[in-house]
């Protein structure tokens, strides 16, 4: 906005100087009767503008970048346990019966029993390979639109 102002000043004295001259030029040419006009020029009144600008900037620092560690656990989620038992019963010396594998299932039901051939699997289940309580193998297999145990 100096600028303006000064710029302002400039034409404003200018303008002065300008009708002061006519005022002198019209004054001496209306004295002299001879017809022949005079011109005299004066030194026009010599204007300095002088502009001091000053400018402060305050620094102030930008703010710091937010840290943010994100620490990262890879969770480990445990698949079923399979637990094989098999119990042999032995024979007596009578040469009565032979020995007869009886197995127990490696996957119970929420109440603690073996599963049959037919029954509705667990989600947790889905795919997985037990025995029965006689020893037959079963698996958990998709049957139709549900997950049944059926002989394998």
């Amino acid at each position: 906005m100096g600028k303006v102002l000064s710029r302002r000043k400039q034409i404003w004295i200018g303008g002065v100087a300008l009708l002061a001259l006519g005022a002198v030029g019209c004054s001496e040419s209306g004295q002299g009767g001879s017809g022949a006009a005079t011109v005299s020029a004066k030194p026009a009144a010599t204007v300095t503008v002088t502009a001091t600008a000053t400018a402060t900037e305050t620094a102030s620092p930008a703010p710091a970048p937010t840290v943010t560690v994100t620490r990262t656990k890879k969770v480990e989620v445990p698949g079923p346990t399979v637990t094989v038992r098999v119990t042999k019963a032995t024979s007596s010396g009578s040469g009565g019966g032979g020995s007869q594998a009886t197995g127990t299932c490696s996957i119970k039901s929420n109440a603690g029993n073996c599963y049959r051939a037919g029954q509705f699997c667990r989600n947790s289940d889905h795919g997985a390979v037990t025995t029965t309580a006689t020893g037959a193998r079963i698996k958990c297999s998709n049957s139709g639109s549900a997950w049944r145990w059926t002989y394998s």
